[in-house]
């Protein structure tokens, strides 16, 4: 389950109230923890109550009633059943000097990827008895260092990353803070940290081999803004490099990039439809296929496609990286090459564990395999397309 900030439990002064995105469920509840702290029962509630003081009410709750008589344990009793109190979590895990807490920082949580690395992540924590705390950046690079504070404010362990990697001082927040860190799929400079993510070289390999095979000669590979994002420039970079080496060892592939822009809705279909009207010009006749580089951009291309009155496996052929449900569905069905997603979030969460548990080595990098799934978006040219 994901951690309910606890209303009981105030905000340290040195760092600012968090302000959470209100499309993170989690983080919801801690908006709005002002307005539940006058609802839910006290320490001080209860020993007004009856009639103690509150260091009576937590000698009984820490069952040392045997230091009380039994009528003051029994009007505390009654008080504490009266109003319903339930001693709060995270304060005794402060006590005790461990919230077993984990931050977990996404970039967008509406992203499809996001989602199952958080359940992954979610999942290995809860079997170790550790809760995730989740911040939504809504893609807002600037408020990393604000979702480190704001989380570290509520005494999280550690943190996993899954954001742009934008930000340049989140490597000296990070040190400052003195928690482990793991970073998922998308690296930052100067930070040295765990870092699991999909073998994004391999990945294309295999994409562009399986493109290759099945005729396809000029590629489009459509992609959200390359720079800053280590992801996005490592599979753009691999893209051009497989096109470079594809006619040593087969037909050689005629590559193009084009970066969708973030841009009003209609603006952005528009300039993306007439890049895939260029693309099939370009090629002149010739098999051509779009590579789309997450769940996001390949429903935007199903979007173009659509504007166009164009199919997927028909007039171009289409591959997206990320498999989201929807992927069988669309046409044909749209090949992708599935992410181990739930895996990655498993195994930062592991990862991070192991720091917490002691684990002292050299960062460590980790590379997990893609898998294609092909469907018949890309069963071959179509005679006449």
């Amino acid at each position: 389950m994901f951690a309910q900030p606890d209303p009981n439990l105030p905000v340290p002064r040195s760092a600012p109230p968090p302000s959470f995105n209100a499309a993170s469920p989690a983080m919801a509840t801690a908006a709005a923890s002002s307005g539940a702290a006058g609802t839910r029962a006290t320490i001080a509630d209860v020993a007004r109550e009856a009639g103690v003081s509150k260091a009576t009410v937590s000698r009984f709750l820490n069952h040392r009633e045997t230091l009380l008589s039994p009528d003051i344990a029994m009007r505390v009793e009654r008080a504490v059943a009266a109003l319903g109190y339930s001693p709060s979590p995270m304060a005794q895990a402060l006590k005790r000097g461990r919230t077993r807490l984990i931050g977990l920082v996404v970039a967008d949580v509406t992203n499809p990827y996001s989602v199952a690395v958080l359940r992954g992540a979610e999942q290995a924590c809860q079997e170790a008895g550790y809760l995730v705390m989740l911040f939504n950046l809504g893609n807002d690079s600037g408020r990393e260092r604000e979702a480190m504070a704001a989380l570290a404010s509520y005494q999280v362990e550690g943190f996993i990353l899954n954001t742009l990697g934008r930000d340049p001082g989140v490597a000296a927040e990070a040190l400052r803070l003195g928690r482990p860190v793991v970073l998922v799929d998308r690296r930052h400079s100067s930070m040295q940290a765990d870092f699991v993510s999909l073998d994004n070289a391999q990945a294309m390999r295999t994409v562009l081999a399986h493109l290759q095979a099945q005729g396809y000669r000029h590629l489009l590979y459509v992609t959200e803004p390359v720079r800053g994002v280590s992801s996005r420039t490592e599979r753009e970079a691999a893209f051009r490099e497989g096109c470079h080496q594809s006619g040593h060892d087969g037909p050689a592939l005629q590559g193009r990039t084009f970066e969708s822009q973030d841009e009003p809705p209609e603006a952005q279909l528009q300039a993306l439809a007439e890049a895939l009207q260029a693309c099939r010009q370009q090629a002149g006749g010739q098999p051509a296929a779009v590579l789309a580089s997450n769940s996001v951009v390949t429903l935007r291309v199903c979007a173009a496609l659509a504007r166009l009155g164009w199919q997927a496996g028909r007039e171009l052929g289409l591959v997206g990286f990320d498999d989201p449900d929807w992927a069988p569905f669309v046409g044909p069905g749209i090949s992708t090459l599935a992410q181990p997603t739930h895996d990655l979030g498993r195994l930062a969460a592991s990862c991070l564990l192991e720091r917490l548990g002691g684990l002292d080595l050299a960062p460590r990098q980790i590379l997990l395999p893609g898998q294609l799934r092909v469907r018949g978006s890309t069963a071959g040219p179509s005679a006449g397309a």
